[in-house]
C-alpha cells in the first residue's frame, strides 16, 4: 500500500471513531432530557387543603409545566400516604423524593429546624425571605438538612398570624397555666414555660380536639383559615396578635439525593416553583384575611381580644430564656441562632426606619 493511500485510510478512520465518541455524549446528553421522572409528594396539610394544601398542588403543576411534562409529580395529602407528621423521614429515606410542611415540625429531629419556620417576637414574612433568601439562612438550612439527606426551601409564607381561640379570657400569665393548647414549635416551648401544655396535633384534627375538649384552645394560622376550619363554632374568645409566629415560613423539601441525580435544568424548575409559592401563598393570606376577618366578626359574632401587654412583655422574656436554652446544648442551634438574631438586630435597625 502506498503511503499516501495508508495515511488516507488512517485519517478517515480516525475521523469516524473520533466522530462516534462525540456522538455518543450527545446522545447520552439527549437521553437525559428526554427521560421522564415521576415523583411523589407527601404533605402535612389535608388534601388540597386552601392555600397550603394549593401550594404543594400549585408547585406540582407548574414543575410540570415548566418541564414540559418530563417531570411530574403526584401530591398526597396527609395520611393519604404517610401520617402528616412522618413527611420529613418519608422523604428523608427516600420512600419519597418530596414533602410539603413547615419546619418547626421536626423539633424531634433537630432543635434547629424551627428557626427555619418561626421564632415568637420574630422576624416577620419579609424579614424570613430576607434572612433565608439573602441573608445567608439557607445555607444554614442546607447544611442543617444534609445531615438527613434532604434539601428545603421557602416554598410560602403565612404573615404573622393571629394568636389562637380561647374559651376563656386571657388577662394575666396565670391564664395560661393548665391550659392544653395546640401549639408548635418554638411557641409551644414558651407556653410550656408559662406553665401551660403545648400539643401538636395535625391541622386535620385539630377542631375535633377542640370541640371535645381533648385541648382548651388552638392557634392555627389566621382569619381566612380559620373561618374555613370552623373554629368559631367551638371557641369564643379569638386572640392577636399572632406572639409566637410573626411570620412562619412553609417548605417544600426534597430528597437529596434524588435531587442531585436530576439533570440540571429539572433542579432549577423545581426552586422556580417554590420561589413561586412562596411569593403565591402570602399573598393570598395577605389579600383574604382582612375579608375574612370580617365575616368572622360580623356574622359570627366572634369576640376579638388582644392579649394584655403585660402577658406579652412576659411572654418575650421566657421566648429569650427558651432560645438561650437551647443554643446552650447544642452548638449548631446555637450557630444558627447567633445567625439569627444577628440578622435580626440589623433588621429591626432597619424596619423602624423602613416601616
Amino acid at each position: 500500500m502506498k503511503r499516501r493511500n495508508f495515511i488516507k485510510k488512517v485519517g478517515t478512520g480516525a475521523l469516524a471513531v473520533g466522530a462516534g465518541l462525540a456522538v455518543k455524549p450527545r446522545r447520552a446528553r439527549a437521553a437525559g432530557k428526554h427521560k421522564t421522572y415521576n415523583w411523589k409528594m407527601v404533605t402535612t396539610w389535608p388534601p388540597h387543603f386552601p392555600v397550603l394544601g394549593e401550594s404543594a398542588d400549585y408547585i406540582a403543576k407548574w414543575v410540570e409545566e415548566m418541564s414540559a411534562g418530563q417531570l411530574k409529580i403526584t401530591v398526597y395529602g396527609g395520611g393519604e400516604l404517610v401520617p402528616p407528621l412522618q413527611v420529613f423521614d418519608a422523604v428523608s429515606s427516600g420512600t419519597v423524593e418530596m414533602g410539603h410542611g413547615a419546619a418547626y415540625y421536626w423539633a424531634g429531629k433537630h432543635e434547629a429546624t424551627q428557626f427555619f419556620a418561626a421564632v415568637p417576637f420574630g422576624l416577620n414574612a419579609q424579614g424570613m425571605n430576607a434572612w433565608i433568601i439573602s441573608g445567608g439562612g439557607q445555607e444554614l438550612w442546607d447544611e442543617l438538612y444534609a445531615r438527613f439527606n434532604l434539601k428545603a426551601w421557602p416554598a410560602g409564607n403565612t404573615g404573622v398570624q393571629m394568636g389562637g381561640w380561647f374559651n376563656k379570657e386571657i388577662n394575666s400569665i396565670d391564664d395560661l397555666k393548665g391550659l392544653k393548647m395546640r401549639i408548635p414549635g418554638l411557641g409551644g416551648k414558651v407556653l410550656a414555660k408559662a406553665g401551660g401544655n403545648a400539643i401538636l396535633v395535625a391541622g386535620g384534627e385539630i377542631y375535633t380536639n377542640l370541640d371535645r375538649g381533648v385541648i382548651d384552645a388552638t392557634e392555627w394560622v389566621g382569619p381566612y383559615h380559620d373561618y374555613k376550619m370552623g373554629f368559631y363554632k367551638a371557641a369564643k374568645y379569638y386572640y392577636s396578635p399572632g406572639w409566637h409566629e410573626p411570620g412562619t415560613t412553609l417548605e417544600c423539601m426534597v430528597n437529596k439525593q434524588k435531587f442531585e441525580a436530576l439533570p440540571k435544568h429539572l433542579q432549577a424548575i423545581i426552586e422556580a416553583a417554590c420561589a413561586k409559592s412562596n411569593i403565591w401563598c402570602l399573598s393570598t393570606f395577605e389579600a383574604l384575611n382582612e375579608i375574612y376577618l370580617q365575616k368572622l366578626v360580623n356574622e359570627h359574632h366572634v369576640k376579638l381580644r388582644t392579649f394584655p401587654d403585660p402577658v406579652l412583655a412576659k411572654l418575650k422574656v421566657m421566648t429569650k430564656e427558651v432560645l438561650d436554652g437551647m443554643a446552650a446544648k447544642d452548638p449548631f442551634t446555637k450557630k444558627v441562632y447567633d445567625h439569627y438574631m444577628d440578622f435580626k438586630k440589623n433588621h429591626d435597625a432597619w424596619d423602624v426606619i423602613s416601616e
